[in-house]
């Protein structure tokens, strides 16, 4: 009750407050409906109450802020209602239409109780905010940005944003480390959240953490699983799909749902359903180039095997020719050498019978001029009896020397000193003329050169047919 002193009246804090609640009351008698953004949504666990703060923003500045409490009961309630219909927990950050009612309390203040939340008004913000980025990503000119991108021919270094706990990625790696082609795989793990209010900032931060060391990577996979379709409208965001547009190599996504897809993963290069879809995509990859190398290498060896057998056919041609013309050749030069051999018999014989009838030519010339000089000695025997031992051996002289001479002549004619010419004779067996028809390996045959005989033995034979 106010108090009356001098002529002010004076109220106590209470009855101000209380005052303002009964005023409240009355004027708010019934619940409404209200639209704000869930600034934060301050859920107590052991509790199991929350106490959001709601803003309503103009340009991106708050003009409006109230707090509200949303008690266990229906928050439970509530919260599996956006599980249904948004597949997304409540949680900072979205917008809502909700149900509510004035409370004000002296000590806590106003604040909105709220009493139930339509999904449905919050699922066609978040279809906003998706379109929205995407349009603006459009404008930008970043939508097909990484798209783009080359894929490296066998992309088998991966830099992988994902929990170390997660379901996805372990049976990611599952299928790549088990692959039956045994393709081999690198993979690096940059953890981070997948899911949740920090799961924007937390996937930036490890896109920048790789963007230092891409050029040791060749793609970038996103693997979240386990979590099924529930905490997908992070990968809605601006700042994490322009993110993904924008890197330099690239980035893949398997993040473990069956509806409609993100903002995220339509900007990707590639987005597959799961994570072992994906790993399935990477080895097809490898399969791809595989096989046709595979079937290249066999056309290789077939095509080199070819060749070198109409090489080596060639070749033995080539061989055969050469043998052919070889032994034609030594035919030939074996021909020639007996026919000079023969003609060297035949010269040697007719120089010997010259020499021979010179020499008795000589001979009877040398008697027939002796006896006459001995008569024309007798008849001047008197008178030369002084002169002619001097004419006689001067005589004998000069006779002796054309015999010696024509005597070289024989000699050099002589089949020993064609020998000392060096040339050489060869023999088989018992010095019979040798002859290539009638030798066969291990026959003994004589080759008589100037300084003595050789004996060798036969071990190959070369005939006309080559063998």
């Amino acid at each position: 009750m106010a108090e009356t002193i001098g002529d002010r009246k004076i109220f106590s804090l209470l009855d101000v407050n209380k005052s303002i609640r009964k005023t409240l009351v009355e004027r708010y008698s019934s619940s409404f409906w209200v639209t704000a953004e869930m600034n934060k949504l301050n859920h107590y666990t052991h509790s199991g109450h929350a106490y959001p703060e709601l803003v309503e923003k103009q340009d991106s500045k708050v003009v409006a802020l109230m707090n509200a409490h949303l008690w266990k009961a229906d928050y439970e309630r509530i919260n599996q209602k956006f599980l249904h219909v948004l597949q997304e927990p409540l949680k900072n950050g979205i917008k809502i239409l909700f149900l509510a009612s004035i409370n004000y309390d002296p000590v806590y203040g106003m604040s909105l109780w709220i009493k139930d939340i339509d999904p449905s008004y919050s699922l066609g913000e978040l279809e906003k905010e998706k379109k929205e980025t995407m349009d603006r990503l459009v404008s930008e000119g970043l939508f097909d940005l990484n798209k783009q991108l080359p894929m490296p021919l066998l992309p088998k270094r991966i830099a992988v944003i994902s929990v170390e706990t997660s379901k996805g990625f372990a049976d990611f790696l599952k299928v790549l480390n088990n692959n039956p082609f045994n393709y081999n795989f690198f993979h690096f793990l940059f953890p981070a959240l997948l899911q949740g209010d920090r799961s924007v900032p937390s996937i930036i931060r490890a896109l920048k953490e790789i963007y230092k060391v891409k050029e040791h990577f060749d793609i970038v996979a996103i693997i979240r699983g386990g979590g099924g379709d529930v905490g997908l409208s992070s990968y809605n965001n601006y700042k994490l799909s322009s993110a993904i547009a924008r890197f330099p190599i690239p980035i893949i996504t398997g993040i473990g749902h069956s509806t409609n897809e993100t903002v995220s993963e339509i900007v990707s290069y590639k987005n597959a359903i799961t994570p072992t879809e994906l790993a399935d995509w990477l080895i097809q990859i490898f399969h791809n180039f595989s096989v046709p190398l595979a079937d290249y290498e066999k056309t290789i060896v077939t095509q080199a095997s070819q060749l070198l057998k109409d090489y080596k056919s060639e070749l033995s041609e080539y061989i055969r020719l050469f043998h052919s013309i070889t032994k034609s050749s030594l035919t030939i030069s074996e021909n020639n050498i007996q026919i000079n051999k023969e003609k060297l018999a035949i010269l040697s014989q007719n120089i010997w019978k010259t020499v021979k009838n010179e020499l008795n030519s000589v001979g009877k010339n040398y008697v027939f001029n002796a006896k006459k000089s001995l008569q024309t000695t007798q008849i001047y025997l008197k008178t030369a009896s002084l002169n002619f031992t001097k004419v006689s051996s001067k005589l004998v002289q000069e006779e002796t020397k054309k015999i010696l001479i024509e005597e070289g002549k024989v000699k050099l004619l002589n089949p020993e000193n064609v020998l000392k010419r060096g040339f050489t004779m060869t023999y088989l067996n018992e010095g019979n003329t040798l002859d290539v028809s009638h030798i066969k390996d291990g026959d003994t045959i004589v080759t008589q050169t100037n300084f003595g005989k050789i004996e060798s033995i036969v071990n190959k034979i070369n005939v006309k047919n080559g063998k």
